[in-house]
């Protein structure tokens, strides 16, 4: 309309209509740029950072009850809960393998066949799964991922065959670092672990063993890599997902050598020092990168504490520790901040699952959770930001491998099964046992007689949850590819 009109004025004027055009022409273009690509400035996609430290306690970070009580002081991550939000209800499975597959999918681990960690077996995310990273690589976002995958560790199943474009770390889990120094170790017949990397498509390089100095050091060079990364993708304006999956405090837990005797309160202290000074480095790069604004940073823990000595840690009011059913195997530390979105200063006791990390950050980032499988996730974006104070989940079913240990909802935890840690004899029970969280976070009296009328809440919800895996198979565990669900 504008432009007709310019024409008209310029007729009036004895302007020659070939020039006219010609400027008309660059007018046009210029207009479409501003058009096109002038909202999606203004609409630039967040980066996504993501960190996981390795089976680090609920009870461990100071914002937590830990921190200088534990033998160090945690200022860093203190502070990055005081700028977004710290959730105190934030929930994973009981082991690594299942929750780094909860995490990737949005889907709980019985149903993709990852229940449970094993050994010299085929394991993994079948090809058939949609992870996070191919998600975002699908939003047009760079994906890298810098430390341990655990989900898989042959051709098709790195994380390099799913989603994401470089990858630098270890396949398996952090205790393999043990194996060359282990009594009576035999390199011809043992397994040769070794930290690697490589980029989307292709089959994992070997950088060098895997070893228990390598262990001491490796977290410094996942964050060398990891903000690296992160200034290339800036540099080339593209948005990111970054993914660092830390091996600390998993054992053997050993500290960087700048951090061995660093608090002098043992290896584990020294540990905690440098889990906080790593997570400081990555909010230091965002910070100087200027790109705070807008990056969504997620830390969290993908268990509950170690159980052996001397690398145990605590869940601090909570009982147990990873691969049991207890609140200290689920329960972990989880803060989120995005400036400007996500409430400085808040806190939250509503139950969150890592599930649901999947489909709220495709609410950021842009994608669809796929539509053809079962996503158990849930979005949460409107609970993070503050718009509700509710989170859209009230409770789960527990897995621990493939058995029902129970069902956590709302304030109550049923039990199914007894099993005291994890090198105990997993005991069924007779009878449910009913703890109440609230009035006993150790979950040491038994409610079901004076609360009986849970029982059937939580079982009718157990039943909801086992009749859509009628609906949908499960994946079994050392399903190879390809694979294709039944019809």
């Amino acid at each position: 309309m504008i432009f007709g009109r310019a024409s008209k004025i310029f007729q009036l004027k004895g302007v020659r209509m070939k020039k006219f055009k010609l400027g008309l022409w660059v007018l046009g273009i210029f207009g479409m740029l501003i058009l096109f690509f002038g909202p999606a400035v203004a609409a630039e996609k967040p980066n996504v950072v993501v960190m996981m430290v390795d089976n680090l306690g609920w009870g461990e970070l100071g914002v937590y009850g830990g921190g200088e009580l534990r033998g160090a002081l945690t200022p860093r991550l203190d502070k990055l809960a005081e700028e977004g939000m710290r959730l105190q209800n934030f929930n994973v499975e009981p082991q690594c393998t299942p929750t780094r597959s909860a995490f990737m999918t949005g889907r709980r681990p019985i149903r993709s066949g990852t229940t449970k960690v094993v050994w010299g077996m085929l394991y993994g995310l079948t090809s058939w799964e949609v992870t996070m990273a191919e998600l975002m690589s699908e939003a047009g976002y760079a994906t890298g991922m810098f430390g341990k995958w655990h989900i898989g560790d042959i051709p098709g199943r790195f994380p390099t065959d799913q989603g994401f474009d470089e990858w630098y770390g270890v396949a398996n889990t952090t205790d393999e670092a043990e194996y060359s120094s282990q009594f009576q170790y035999d390199p011809e017949v043992g397994t040769k672990p070794m930290i690697v990397e490589a980029l989307k498509g292709e089959v994992p390089r070997d950088v060098k063993p895997y070893e228990i100095q390598a262990r001491r050091e490796i977290d410094a060079e996942l964050n060398k890599r990891a903000i690296s990364f992160m200034e290339r993708n800036v540099k080339e304006k593209k948005p990111f997902f970054c993914f660092v999956p830390y091996t600390q405090p998993h054992l053997p837990t050993l500290p960087h050598p700048d951090f061995d005797g660093k608090t002098g309160n043992g290896h584990y202290a020294d540990v905690l020092a440098e889990i906080d000074y790593r997570a400081g480095q990555i909010l230091d790069a965002i910070d100087k990168l200027k790109i705070r604004d807008n990056t969504v940073v997620i830390w969290f823990s993908d268990n509950g504490p170690e159980y052996f000595y001397p690398w145990h840690g605590t869940a601090g009011p909570w009982r147990g520790n990873y691969f049991t059913a207890w609140e200290g195997s689920m329960r972990a530390p989880f803060l989120i901040r995005w400036p400007g979105n996500v409430p400085a200063g808040s806190v939250s006791n509503e139950i969150v699952h890592v599930v649901d990390l999947l489909p709220t950050l495709g609410k950021i980032a842009g994608y669809d959770a796929p539509d053809d499988r079962i996503i158990d996730g849930v979005d949460q974006l409107d609970f993070f930001t503050g718009k509700q104070d509710k989170s859209n989940l009230e409770g789960f079913i527990i897995y621990n491998n493939d058995d029902v240990y129970g069902y956590k909802w709302r304030n109550w935890k049923m039990h199914l099964f007894e099993l005291e840690n994890m090198n105990s004899e997993p005991m069924r029970l007779n009878v449910p046992r009913v703890y109440n969280l609230i009035t006993d976070p150790k979950e040491e009296y038994n409610m079901a007689s004076e609360a009986t009328w849970v029982l059937p809440v939580m079982f009718k919800k157990i039943i909801e949850f086992q009749k859509t895996l009628a609906q949908e198979p499960p994946i079994r565990l050392g399903t190879p590819d390809p694979y294709e669900p039944p019809k």
